[in-house]
């Protein structure tokens, strides 16, 4: 049988601190959904969580583990119907590059070919960044 060699993961794929960023969707479901029905509407956040573990595959498992620990068993909620919490999956697992202090960049998206227009148009006043929208 022949060996195979292990692949070199590329350094865009590594954490040299440890630390991951990583995103999933969960959605809130009523018990008495029609679950065969994909296309029905439903309440749904996308959480971005941070997560500390050595590589990527272990970064992988510790997200899953920690975004299912959130998903809850049928409960009554504020009309006494029971619903839960569902987790569908992770949307994005990305290594962070620098140390975890002021000023570290954790995230980024790439705008390529776009006017100038819209990326200015990508920029909040303060009022309205989510922290200050009360």
């Amino acid at each position: 049988m022949k060996k195979r060699t292990p692949i070199e993961i590329p350094h865009r794929n590594r954490s040299p601190y440890g630390w991951w960023v990583a995103s999933f969707i969960e959605r809130f479901e009523w018990k008495t959904d029609d679950r065969s029905k994909p296309n029905r509407l439903c309440l749904a956040y996308e959480n971005t969580i941070l997560i500390k573990a050595p590589d990527r595959e272990s970064a992988y498992k510790k997200a899953l583990k920690t975004c299912q620990s959130s998903s809850e068993k049928w409960q009554n909620y504020g009309d006494e119907r029971p619903g839960r919490w569902v987790v569908e999956g992770l949307t994005s697992l990305l290594p962070i590059y620098e140390k975890l202090e002021d000023g570290a960049e954790i995230i980024w998206h790439v705008y390529a070919g776009k006017r100038v227009s819209k990326i200015r148009s990508r920029v909040k006043s303060k009022q309205q960044l989510e922290c200050f929208r009360d």
